[in-house]
């Protein structure tokens, strides 16, 4: 699918991954829907930054475990063109041993990691139905950004695994339902650079152990991964790992 010019909505465009992923598409010729929650200002530079790379690009906020407000944020991409394209990025990455997990703590986990992407799916399908009925082309695209503790789950944060592991099955689900019309796949990505600034040598030398590449990824890595996936039209309920073998 040619996803220059096409409409994008990126959840959670203010963190770490979901900016980088907003820059990327729009790099790639999108109209960038950057969705946050709370961080407003910088919502409004990522989108000034966007502008100067001759798309559009609008913040919208939304609360993603409304439905209410889930409905809007498409209404209100809406106004710059049919989305033909959903990254569900926002998430909540929570460290809990078990014995602190609570019924509040994780359905505020669950509820952001797993069921937002879900009802934004539906939302989306309906807008696709709505204006490709009867296409039995490829229109549109989801990307869930899943991780590699959804496939090979740690210690105590027993909830967040949890919830990316459903994200990969609702992954699959979603692509036999959507199909042909529209492709479901997930990156899971393993440790980057960019978003361990913190890590000391030990803690490195120790993630490096389980890393056949022997090196931290890069964010480029995840984001070329991503327009692969959006380019390709014969790939479907894929999970691709972007971890350097991480989950071998």
């Amino acid at each position: 699918m040619e996803i220059s010019r096409l409409t994008a909505i990126i959840t959670g465009s203010t963190g770490l991954l979901g900016s980088e992923i907003a820059l990327a598409l729009a790099n790639a010729g999108c109209d960038c829907i950057c969705h946050y929650n709370k961080n407003k200002e910088k919502a409004q530079q990522l989108v000034e930054k966007i502008q100067k790379l001759s798309v559009k690009a609008i913040p919208v906020q939304a609360d993603l475990t409304d439905p209410d407000a889930v409905k809007t944020l498409f209404d209100t991409a809406s106004t710059i063109g049919v989305p033909r394209i959903l990254i569900n990025s926002a998430a909540l990455f929570s460290k809990e041993p078990l014995q602190n997990v609570t019924l509040e703590k994780a359905r505020s986990v669950l509820d952001l990691d797993l069921i937002a992407p879900i009802l934004l799916s539906k939302e989306f399908a309906k807008i696709i139905d709505d204006n490709f009925a009867g296409s039995e082309d490829t229109v549109a695209k989801i990307i869930n950004i899943s991780d590699v503790g959804g496939i090979k789950p740690w210690a105590n944060y027993v909830v967040y695994c949890s919830a990316k592991a459903g994200l990969i099955g609702a992954t699959k689900a979603l692509a036999k339902e959507l199909a042909p019309r529209i492709l479901v796949n997930s990156i899971a990505p393993g440790i980057v650079v960019d978003f361990q600034p913190n890590l000391n040598d030990d803690q490195k030398k120790r993630q490096l152990d389980f890393i056949p590449m022997a090196r931290i990824g890069k964010t480029k890595e995840l984001t070329n991964a991503l327009i692969f996936l959006l380019q390709n039209d014969y790939i479907t309920g894929q999970v691709l790992n972007v971890d350097g073998g991480r989950c071998i």
